[in-house]
């Protein structure tokens, strides 16, 4: 059996490593759009590292329209008229 352990340990990282790429892939998607589209979701000089632990996108390549912003499949509360 001792043989086998390593087998095992190879298949489940295989595994982890395709499901937390799809994970990724998935919002890499959502991010993805005209940037007239960006709904805020950060404050001014936020980071990318705090922006995506809020589950939000990061994009500071166009200037003049917010660089933290909410994913396609997310809608802000104040949008929702709550």
């Amino acid at each position: 059996m001792a043989t086998m352990e390593p087998k095992v340990i190879c298949v489940l990282l295989m595994v982890f490593s395709l499901a937390f790429s799809s994970l990724a892939q998935v919002q890499t998607e959502t991010c993805v759009m005209s940037p007239s589209q960006r709904k805020n979701c950060g404050y001014p000089g936020v980071t990318a590292s705090e922006c995506t632990a809020k589950g939000c996108c990061f994009d500071s390549t166009v200037r003049g329209y917010p660089w933290c912003f909410f994913p396609l499949n997310e809608v802000p509360e104040e949008d929702c008229g709550f």
